[in-house]
């Protein structure tokens, strides 16, 4: 198998597929509406006919419960795809802007262009939805595509390979399996653009490569999601969401699932017992046999987690869980309180299901913690006060913000999703999507009326008074240039 790896990587040619694209894009065809909506009905189409195939694939790659495959990627994905054909025509449409008097007589619009060529490198842990959904954004804005599935989901990324082509215009949307030389080779070439999902540590080596050609990127990164839990909550509502949130998204495995708590020390108690009510309600006295619990996606990553769990400085920090299986890739929901802060722990994102607790003496003292930190992808608030929520949202910089839930904006795709700072930068879901794979082309129209001579040389003071008057909105001043009196 790994011989057939090498043979294929040294068969690719990433030089001669971006040409070969390149090409097709000149040729104009994928700018038309016809062709952008026939290529995103093919996939709402694949979708519909695959939606086993692709459950099992996700399964095969992650150990993900058919009903999170369902919810959390195949609708979803569905979904962006009917919202991008229902809004097509009024997202391709030119948009009419203000004229100035400078420019009068005239008319002005944005007119949004393809970019080009775009490359998608999706990541592991929603190895459907992640890897179509940047694409379907891609293919309204009416760009051709270079597809890179992780080769960490390789069940997902195969399946892609085999079935794609069959939906869409294959020369136009190409998948490019592989791990590291075959992304390498891709980064060397010239794109219009680069959408990246994964860490940061990769993240910063695309923006390396992107600098050459100076592509611009979208770098959907991850980063430590906080939840501050003010005692005045509904705590039965509040256990469930978080539980939901850290353990149902692919068991801690997912960029905007919760990384840690901050409370206060006098009801961190209570919701410690509410955390575990609801852990064993939801995933059984054994969760480890769980079937509602997807599986830690490989023996490295598994090991990861095992090193920060065994780290000597967590020694009596475990108030729930820490049971394991290496044969199984399964580790227990787990929460620990009041972890050291130069724990390995909380030196990198955890992305799986280990849940720190902190506590502080005041509640607003949580929002200056979080700001000490590279500013994460996601942050979220349990109140019902809504001064402190006020107060939450003007004082914490996060990609997005939820108050009282988890992870559910990330469905709503009318709200731009996107990281800042060390999160990422650009965003894209819905019209966002179509927006970060087009160029706003700005346009001014003008006829051949409407001349003014001032703008024209030689210049006298006569002409400077009256385009001096024209630009600064002096009335008096221009209706006196304009009969050669002067000022008083």
């Amino acid at each position: 198998m790994g011989e057939e790896r090498r043979r294929l990587a040294e068969e690719f040619s990433a030089g001669e597929l971006v040409s070969a694209l390149r090409e097709n894009f000149e040729s104009g065809k994928t700018k038309s509406y016809e062709w952008r909506a026939a290529q995103l009905k093919g996939i709402v189409k694949m979708i519909d006919e695959k939606e086993g195939e692709i459950v099992d694939a996700l399964d095969d790659d992650i150990g993900k419960p058919k009903l999170e495959s369902f919810v959390h990627e195949i609708a979803l994905a569905r979904s962006s795809c009917l919202l991008a054909l229902k809004e097509l025509k009024k997202w391709m449409k030119p948009e009419k802007v203000s004229s100035m008097i400078a420019t009068f007589p005239s008319s002005a619009e944005i007119v949004p262009e393809p970019l080009g060529i775009v490359l998608v490198i999706s990541a592991w842990n929603y190895p459907f939805l992640l890897t179509i959904d940047p694409v379907i954004g891609a293919i309204a804005a009416g760009n051709v595509v270079v597809l890179k599935p992780s080769e960490i989901a390789p069940s997902t990324s195969a399946l892609f390979a085999r079935i794609l082509p069959n939906y869409v215009d294959s020369s136009c949307i190409k998948v490019v399996e592989g791990s590291i030389p075959e992304t390498t080779a891709l980064l060397e070439q010239k794109w219009d653009k680069i959408l990246y999902t994964g860490n940061a540590k990769v993240g910063r080596i695309v923006m390396m490569a992107a600098a050459k050609h100076l592509t611009p990127v979208v770098l959907e990164l991850g980063g430590k999601c906080p939840i501050v839990v003010d005692p005045n909550v509904d705590l039965k509502v509040a256990s469930k969401r978080i539980v939901v949130g850290k353990w149902g998204s692919n068991n801690g495995q997912a960029c905007i699932a919760p990384d840690y708590i901050i409370t206060t020390k006098s009801f961190a108690p209570k919701l410690i017992d509410a955390l575990k009510v609801c852990v064993e309600k939801f995933y059984g006295e054994n969760p480890l046999h769980s079937a509602d619990l997807s599986r830690v996606v490989n023996d490295n990553h598994f090991e990861r987690l095992r090193r920060l769990l065994d780290d000597e400085k967590l020694s009596g920090k475990i108030v729930h869980g820490g049971e394991r299986d290496a044969k199984l890739l399964k580790i227990a929901p787990t929460i620990l309180l009041d972890i050291p802060d130069d724990s390995l722990i909380m030196q990198e994102e955890i992305f799986g299901p280990l849940l720190p607790i902190f506590t502080v003496d005041d509640i607003e003292e949580s929002f200056h913690l979080i700001n000490l930190k590279p500013k994460p992808l996601a942050a979220y608030l349990f109140t019902r006060d809504k001064k402190l929520e006020e107060k939450f949202v003007k004082a914490v910089s996060a990609g997005g913000l939820l108050i009282n839930d988890t992870i559910l904006h990330f469905g709503n795709p009318n709200l731009p999703f996107g990281g800042v700072g060390e999160s990422g930068m650009g965003s894209y879901h819905g019209k966002f999507s179509f927006d970060a794979f087009s160029h706003k082309k700005p346009v001014l129209h003008r006829s051949f009326g409407g001349e003014v001579s001032a703008r024209y040389p030689p210049y006298t003071p006569n002409k400077h008074r009256f385009l001096r008057a024209l630009l600064t909105g002096d009335v008096v001043g221009l209706i006196l240039s304009i009969f050669g009196w002067p000022r008083t």
